[in-house]
């Protein structure tokens, strides 16, 4: 009778010894087996002791070694079910960093490729071999970079398939995403041949697993995209109503978000954000006939009723003189107002506010240049330096230009809630900026201390991550200057018990 597939006969010699021919059964410990062949010899401690290879390597045989040996003999020879069985205990086992190696080193994943580039089973199989894939090069033993171009192209078929298996895609989406992070080359590959619109159809499949993978090979691509790239992919994703989406079916879903998610939506928009630093970066540029006229048009939003033109019938100079004057109620600092906008950071970016918030809010804007140009000189709050002021908070607040952080999952649902968010952000902000300067009865010799009431109004309402705009004016006026002061206090005084309490070095 033959002897069970498991069962091998192989010799072993020790010097001084007469050598032994055995039975091994693979199925045994490799503990077990060493200490029969230590009985054998009447070896005390088998623990002391190890199998080597005679010729060759003469490499140590290891329980990892045995098993990945094992496994990887029967993923070759055996069934449909016998080979699911394999990649089930392959995936179970991967996350050794011992046994990957193992498996590794002995092909095991030109073996599992195979597996994912025949797609002889479009189910279990194939789910199972991309885990198992997935598990062994986790470990960085092996670079990403280092895959084939059709073994990538195997892959983005399955993610661009209809009707797959549920539990196929997912685990294409996360090999894509490590894929595109990992390798230029073939994130370009990934990026050329995954449509946005394909990745938007994933998201909006009720299922938690598939949206995450989804949104983190959108992300990943996003990354990897040149400014320019990136700018024409996030103005297609909102145009397909991307953000209204992510707002209804996943910020404000029943199932729970889940860290990975929110970590996505964080880089999401901080990319988003990013978009708005070259004009953060740029100064105004005094010969571009362009910016000039935005000057004007801020003027005359405030000044010029709709169909009046400045000073009909006065002299160059005169017209000249009067702008001058009415750039200065604007709260300009200085006498040519495009002086005041060559600081970087804001640049042109406090231009664009000021413009956004006259042309959607324009009576707000008007309320605030001509209630401010009618107090007393030293009372009035000057709109375009605070504007010029405020756009840099909200920028440090909210990180604009500073890179991604690989684990943060601090993003704003509010930054979700509407189109335009940060000019919307701004709008709430600047109104905000005036009615603190009258609680406070500032003078222009108290500009720095508005800043900074009104920087931990901004900073403590946007810690609270109020879930839409509307709920963040209400919640950001609600937090007066008198409730600053309070909250102040109470903080100092805690403080101080705590301080007390902590016993002094001994």
């Amino acid at each position: 009778m033959a002897p069970p597939r498991n069962v091998v006969k192989i010799a072993v010699q020790m010097s001084d010894a007469i050598p032994q021919l055995i039975q091994l059964d693979q199925a045994k410990p490799l503990a077990t087996v060493l200490k029969e062949v230590c009985d054998a010899w009447s070896l005390t401690h088998p623990e002391h002791y190890a199998l080597q290879f005679a010729d060759g390597h003469r490499k140590y045989i290891t329980e990892n070694d045995l098993k990945a040996q094992q496994l990887l003999g029967r993923l070759q020879n055996t069934s449909r079910e016998g080979c699911c069985e394999v990649l089930r205990n392959l995936v179970l086992l991967a996350s050794d960093m011992t046994f990957a190696q193992e498996v590794i080193s002995r092909d095991g994943l030109q073996k599992l490729s195979t597996i994912i580039e025949n797609g002889d089973d479009l189910g279990e199989m194939l789910a199972l071999g991309l885990r198992a894939f997935l598990e062994l090069m986790e470990h960085g033993v092996v670079s990403w970079e280092t895959l084939s171009i059709s073994f990538v192209r195997k892959v983005i078929s399955y993610v661009n398939m209809n009707l797959m298996d549920a539990s196929v895609q997912p685990l294409a989406l996360r090999l894509l995403e490590s894929v595109t992070l990992s390798s230029p080359a073939l994130g370009q590959l990934v990026k050329s041949e995954v449509p946005l619109d394909r990745l938007l159809v994933h998201l909006q499949v009720m299922n938690h697993q598939l949206q995450t993978k989804a949104m983190a090979l959108l992300t990943a691509l996003l990354q990897g995209a040149s400014p320019t790239e990136r700018k024409e992919m996030l103005d297609h994703l909102w145009k397909k109503n991307l953000r209204q989406f992510i707002y209804k079916n996943i910020i404000h879903s029943a199932t729970p978000m889940g860290d990975e998610m929110a970590h996505h939506l964080y880089v999401l928009q901080a990319l988003t954000l990013g978009l708005l630093e070259p004009r953060m970066r740029t100064p105004l540029d005094p010969y571009s006939q362009e910016q000039r006229d935005q000057l004007q048009a801020l003027r005359q939003a405030a000044f010029e009723p709709e169909g009046e033109s400045l000073g009909t019938g006065l002299s160059a100079d005169r017209r000249r003189s009067l702008c001058v004057r009415e750039f200065r109620k604007l709260g300009f600092s200085n006498s040519n107002p495009a002086q005041d906008l060559e600081r970087v950071p804001p640049g042109l970016l406090a231009l664009d506010n000021m413009l956004y918030f006259s042309r959607h809010a324009p009576s707000a804007y008007s309320r605030f240049v001509l209630e401010n140009s009618s107090r007393e000189d030293k009372h009035e709050c000057p709109f375009a330096r605070s504007s010029i002021q405020l756009t840099a908070l909200l920028c440090e607040l909210l990180r604009v230009g500073e890179p991604c952080s690989e684990t943060a999952q601090d993003f704003s649902p509010m930054f979700f809630s509407q189109d335009h968010s940060f000019h919307e952000l701004f709008c709430v902000a600047i109104q905000l900026l005036n009615k603190t300067w009258k609680e406070m009865r500032a003078t222009q010799e108290d500009f720095d201390k508005v800043m900074q009431v009104v920087r931990e109004q901004l900073a403590r309402t946007l810690a609270l991550k109020p879930t839409s705009l509307e709920l963040f004016r209400t919640k950001v006026n609600a937090l007066t200057y008198g409730e600053v002061l309070r909250l102040r206090q109470t903080e100092r005084l805690h403080q101080e018990v705590c301080t007390r309490r902590t016993p002094g070095p001994v």
